[in-house]
């Protein structure tokens, strides 16, 4: 298991700015993403939840998508619009939410 601790350690060396935040001086809607992959990756799930609640349903979204691709379900494309609405709502409801 020291791999998966180094790869954690690496990604919390290695996290990018928000460009968004910088020039702006506001957060952009991802913001928090990296922070709440790492805080999964160590099973900190509510702290994950916290940074940015829309990562756990991305996931899902991007795992249930790898999977349509290759058995082509019948209805996946309406299941992949489904999770895509859920998604941006969550997102949007979250970055507004960070401002009240």
């Amino acid at each position: 298991m020291h791999w998966y601790y180094s790869i954690i350690q690496w990604l919390e060396d290695h996290q990018g700015a928000c460009f968004y935040k910088k020039f702006l001086g506001i957060e952009c809607p991802g913001c928090g993403m990296q922070r709440s992959l790492i805080a999964l990756l160590k099973g900190n799930i509510v702290e994950s939840l916290q940074l940015f609640p829309a990562l756990i349903p991305l996931i899902l979204m991007f795992i249930f998508l790898i999977l349509h691709l290759k058995f082509q379900f019948k209805h996946g494309a309406r299941i992949l619009i489904f999770w895509f609405i859920i998604n941006t709502l969550i997102i949007l409801v979250s970055y507004i939410l960070k401002f009240i």
